[in-house]
């Protein structure tokens, strides 16, 4: 959970006095860096809202939206492909707190109807709770996340990845008068030249430390797939 210390940076760095709220939006699939907020949020951090952001694989947008968690069999291939996800591994330790921390009812949904059922509904009772917990979403599609990095790119001067393009076109849903919108950034745009390419018709720059890198001889070893003969090469190479 180191990450929650960035949502306390962001927060300073968004406001002026202690008394102001701050809302986040996050590209997320796995649960993990939006968990961190939800730390945050519980360790007093005034955030106004938690904004989860999808993409087509959009499992965690469904249960936030209706209570109803259902793991695919697989996750299908999109454009910010650390987002895609079928099965949310952090999501059991926000559950476990939606539920009172009890450990009895998180065991049922998750050791039981999910390993059983591939999924689980929430109570009315249970889905009430969400709305405390300051958790909204919504979900990005890859025609959003072109449109989202060519009006970026337009307006501002600013490349964003596919990712962060995701977090933005929900973030807009959202919106709050006079609540400021941070909206995390989790990828370079370097490491998704295609989709980059598609949306402003140029390659994005890449990082000064990484522009040799390309013209570096490569070096390889086809080795036999045997783990102590890897591990004596790594011995004699490494160490």
């Amino acid at each position: 959970m180191a990450q929650v210390v960035y949502y306390f940076a962001g927060y300073f760095q968004a406001t002026k006095t202690n008394g102001e709220e701050v809302s986040f939006a996050v590209p997320s699939g796995n649960f993990g860096n939006i968990c961190a907020g939800h730390v945050a949020r519980s360790m007093g951090l005034p955030i106004a809202q938690l904004v989860l952001a999808t993409n087509e694989n959009d499992v965690l947008d469904e249960f936030f939206r209706t209570g109803a968690y259902r793991v695919r069999p697989s996750a299908f291939e999109t454009s910010s492909p650390s987002m895609d996800i079928s099965k949310a591994s952090n999501f059991e330790r926000f559950v476990f707190d939606l539920l009172g921390r009890d450990g009895q009812r998180t065991r049922e949904l998750f050791g039981d109807q999910v390993a059983t059922q591939g999924g689980f509904t929430l109570s009315a009772a249970e889905f009430a709770r969400v709305a405390g917990f300051g958790f909204v979403s919504g979900m990005s599609t890859h025609a959003d996340r072109l449109a989202n990095i060519r009006d970026t790119w337009q307006r501002f001067g600013s490349l964003i990845d596919t990712h962060t393009a995701d977090g933005l076109k929900v973030a807009r849903e959202h919106l709050q008068p006079g609540v400021p919108m941070v909206v995390m950034e989790t990828a370079l745009p370097a490491k998704f030249a295609e989709t980059i390419r598609e949306a402003i018709g140029r390659d994005p720059e890449l990082p000064p430390a990484l522009r040799e890198l390309e013209s570096l001889p490569r070096r390889c070893t086809v080795m036999p797939v045997d783990a102590t003969q890897v591990k004596r090469y790594i011995e004699v190479h490494v160490a």
